[in-house]
């Protein structure tokens, strides 16, 4: 009888342990299924376990590269705009500085032009105390403030940083986010250093009885506007090269995170085809195992003495 009860015992422990482990293996594939991932630990596979750490690291710092790269191109592209808008005002004042060089143009007109060159430059003001993308002062280097202010004497004066900040884009390159205001619209003429905001507001003031000969001082003042829209036009060049540049690392960058996403998928990722035809073989075992423990479990000795 001790033999017979030792017996019925290591059969259901043998039987539960078979069934058991298929149970855990069904489960863990249902559990890769839905996760998408083979490893559920890292002791599954440490080797694979360290590269998809890895792998891992380096998608989160392609994250911050990639922010950094759409942040440069942003501020960038805000730089274009306002150069244009600068371009067009600077373009507007040589227009009015070539009429009011006319001889036959009288003195309250020139008085009406020399206003409107008083209004381009609280236009060009505006442009240069634009914003970026993260509200700082576009042309005011790495300052929170504005880029340009007037001062007690009524000139308007750069308040920004010598320099715009650096974005660093991974792999060791890196990109000045801008341009500061002395960069866009300081320039030299005739040997003298000097910028948008005097240049335009002497002419106005010229024109205004500022000047005993005012068509002699529009004549004067065009090759300072040619200057500037020189300067402003190299400004320009540089801006729109940077987000041509850019625009090559972001293609990379994306380039960069598909080969790491392959190579995720490929070191830890589920192959649905095999995992789901696996799945389906112990589930075919399990179930016949539990038919054959069933019918086995119904049978005694005493149903054949």
């Amino acid at each position: 009888m001790n033999a017979i009860t030792n017996s019925t015992l290591a059969f259901y422990r043998r039987a539960t342990v078979h069934m058991s482990g298929l149970r855990a293996e069904a489960e863990d594939l249902q559990g890769q299924l839905a996760s998408g991932e083979k490893l559920s630990r890292s002791s599954d596979d440490p080797v694979a376990a360290s590269r998809l750490r890895s792998l891992s690291r380096q998608d989160r710092l392609g994250e911050i590269d990639a922010g950094n790269a759409k942040r440069a191109s942003d501020d960038l592209q805000l730089t274009g705009n306002a150069l244009d808008s600068i371009a067009e005002d600077l373009i507007r004042a040589r227009e009015l500085a070539l009429w009011a060089a006319s001889d036959p143009l009288g003195d309250e007109e020139r008085r009406t032009i020399g206003q409107e060159l008083e209004e381009l430059v609280g236009r060009v003001m505006s442009s240069a105390n634009a914003l970026d993308s993260s509200g700082n002062a576009l042309f005011g280097g790495e300052t929170s403030g504005k880029a340009y202010e007037i001062d007690g004497t009524g000139a308007v004066v750069y308040v920004g940083t010598a320099s715009s900040g650096e974005l660093d884009l991974g792999s060791g390159q890196t990109v000045t986010r801008g341009l500061t205001g002395p960069e866009v619209l300081n320039f030299t003429t005739g040997g003298t250093p000097t910028d948008v905001f005097a240049h335009i507001g002497t002419l106005a003031a010229a024109l205004q009885g500022g000047a005993a000969d005012p068509a002699a001082a529009a004549r004067d003042a065009l090759t300072g506007f040619d200057d500037a829209l020189d300067s402003l036009t190299r400004a320009q060049t540089v801006a729109g090269s940077r987000v041509a540049w850019i625009d090559v690392i972001q293609e990379r960058q994306v380039d960069q995170s598909f080969s790491r996403a392959q190579q995720m998928a490929d070191t830890g990722g589920v192959d649905f085809a095999s995992t789901v035809v696996e799945l389906q073989q112990i589930l075919t075992v399990l179930e016949a195992s539990q038919t054959g423990f069933a019918r086995l479990s119904r049978l005694s000795l005493f149903d054949n003495i």
